[in-house]
């Protein structure tokens, strides 16, 4: 049930970050005044977030013992909420090469986590 939780930690910091900028970069004047105030006013987002991913990498790395693997999922849940956001915000809808791409990307995952026999 822990691995889980953290999962979902890690999933829920992730959205609410990738949420912030994408909001930011559709709704919010690029001028520098208006941007810090946003942030400024997203403080509290932004610190609950990052404890939400903290606890969530840590209680993946705990739960299977790899941190490489627990930053490796980490990346590979923003990549797909990225996508997902995307297509919330910016109306992008996910193409073949999105796929193509993230296949490429998770098979990297497994290339670097594969140990050869022999």
């Amino acid at each position: 049930m822990a691995i889980w939780a953290a999962v979902g930690l890690l999933a829920g910091g992730l959205l609410i970050i990738n949420t912030i900028f994408a909001y930011q970069a559709v709704h919010i004047d690029h001028a520098l005044p208006r941007a810090a105030w946003y942030h400024f006013k997203l403080l509290p987002c932004f610190f609950v977030a990052n404890l939400m991913i903290g606890y969530g990498v840590s209680g993946v790395q705990k739960s299977l013992g790899s941190l490489t693997f627990s930053l490796s999922l980490a990346k590979g849940i923003e990549l797909a909420l990225c996508v997902l956001v995307g297509w919330w915000f910016m109306k992008e809808a996910p193409t073949w090469r999105t796929l193509v791409g993230l296949l490429i990307v998770l098979g990297g995952f497994v290339f670097m986590k594969w140990k050869p026999t022999g």
